[in-house]
């Protein structure tokens, strides 16, 4: 099991709510994605460790928002997807093409995105 699967699991053991365990763990990603924007010394294994944990996260976002039952809308569901998709790519570009300018779109998708499932937004 990967290590952003094994943190979602532990988290979720919790009596936390779901929505709460999810803007967690993408507080997390987005808390590794901020230190290696922050001590950027070029890719390295922190870089890389801070993207496989947030594109494992996304990984399992995309597969709950396309499994067939998934409570939420359509709509949502599609939102969740796209995004998803997209952070797929910004991740893709960054391990092709390293530059701690482009983790700033990630993070802020990770923190808008917990912001509005702790009713923050």
């Amino acid at each position: 099991m990967s290590n952003a699967a094994q943190a979602y699991a532990r988290t979720s053991q919790t009596t936390a709510p779901p929505r709460e365990i999810e803007a967690q763990a993408l507080l997390k990603a987005a808390r590794q994605l901020q230190e290696v924007q922050a001590n950027w010394a070029g890719p390295d294994k922190t870089m890389h460790k801070a993207l496989m944990f947030n594109r494992q996260l996304w990984t399992i976002f995309m597969s709950a928002a396309t499994s067939a039952d998934n409570p939420n809308s359509v709509e949502v569901r599609q939102n969740i997807a796209n995004i998803g998709v997209f952070v797929m790519k910004q991740t893709l570009d960054m391990q092709m093409n390293p530059d701690p300018a482009k983790l700033k779109s990630l993070i802020e998708i990770n923190c808008n995105i917990a912001a509005g499932l702790s009713g923050r937004a």
